[in-house]
């Protein structure tokens, strides 16, 4: 009987101080479980501009187990690491993030979960090592969020976890060209458990989620997993048109009793227009958000576009490029970058 097999995915971009510990972070847990289990370690990177890919290929060309896949540019934090989950070929694919912040240590307890059966295995920060601040802040933007959906949503549930070939298998039929991963998990509804662990911060480099990014996760989410918020600004429309009407009768009976020396003055024209005004502003903005996520849907543009590939034994130099010309019925040539040797 034929091993199963684990596939862990790491997205990164410019980690070069990190991915070396990680990768041998990961092997020494894998290898410990290689009785049971093939594994490979597939990093799907994102175009950075650092020695990551040079320290990548250097590492693939030392361990076949290690799989490396370039984009041609950066993609973003949202797609590029759910093409890498769509390219693993496990019975049990995990996603584990490259800033050493999430312990690979933990994979083992993951795995023995899922061989239990369990099908999503989410680790759940209880506890961070960031900024007090930013962690408050993120924990009433998942309160929020569990307020406005009509579906569980998991609190401080980065990605970071386990999930069945069938889960994934899913993801990929969602089909979706800008994916919010954590509320399609959420969406799918699968039995999981969840596993606390303390978040460390971060060992090397940076953080690349700056405020735009963030702002770019959030309001995809919220507008992925609820409508509440469009029926909100109704609602409030229809408040404020009522609460006018009474102000207008209110205004026009204290007129009528003190004509002689009653002033209504402009303050509550200017007051109200002022309110009004920016209450429209942000209610198109909103409006705006679900119509920008309606056009990415339309638009259907593949997730990446793949440059290389290491160590595929099926020497494909990308699925993008593939896609593509199947789509258009003309022969797509990679470019020379594209065209170097898919192993070491």
């Amino acid at each position: 009987m034929s091993k199963k097999r684990i596939s862990v995915v790491t997205p990164c971009y410019n980690e070069e101080g990190n991915v070396r510990e990680l990768c041998a972070r990961v092997r020494r847990v894998m290898e410990a479980l290689e009785h049971r289990y093939d594994w490979e370690h597939l990093f799907v990177d994102n175009a950075s501009k650092d020695a990551t890919v040079p320290i990548l290929r250097e590492i693939a060309a030392q361990d076949r187990n290690v799989k490396v896949i370039v984009n041609t540019r950066n993609f973003g934090p949202l797609r590029s690491p759910v093409n890498g989950l769509l390219q693993a070929s496990g019975d049990a694919i995990i996603l584990l993030f490259a800033d050493l912040q999430d312990p690979p240590e933990l994979l083992t307890e993951m795995i023995e979960e899922w061989a239990r059966g369990t099908p999503v295995v989410l680790p759940i920060k209880s506890t961070s090592e960031e900024s007090k601040l930013m962690y408050w802040v993120r924990s009433q933007f998942y309160k929020l969020m569990h307020r406005l959906s009509d579906m569980e949503t998991y609190q401080h549930f980065t990605g970071f976890g386990l999930y069945d070939r069938k889960v994934i298998d899913l993801v990929r039929a969602f089909d979706d060209p800008y994916p919010y991963f954590r509320g399609i998990i959420a969406e799918i509804g699968y039995p999981y458990k969840k596993i606390t662990y303390n978040q460390k911060a971060r060992k090397s480099g940076f953080s690349k989620n700056r405020f735009y990014v963030l702002y770019d996760v959030a309001m995809l989410g919220i507008t992925n997993v609820s409508k509440v918020p469009l029926r909100l600004f109704t609602f409030f429309g229809f408040a404020c048109a009522l609460l006018s009407i009474l102000a207008s009768a209110v205004y026009l009976v204290y007129k009528l009793v003190y004509w002689d020396w009653f002033s209504v003055g402009v303050a509550p024209v200017v007051i109200g227009f002022f309110f009004l005004t920016s209450v429209q502003l942000v209610f198109v903005g909103l409006l705006s958000e679900y119509i920008a996520a309606i056009h990415t849907q339309v638009m259907k543009r593949p997730l990446t576009v793949e440059a290389e590939r290491i160590n595929f034994d099926d020497g494909t130099a990308t699925n993008s490029l593939a896609a593509l010309q199947k789509q258009t019925g003309e022969s797509v040539v990679p470019s020379q970058h594209q065209q170097q040797p898919t192993s070491k």
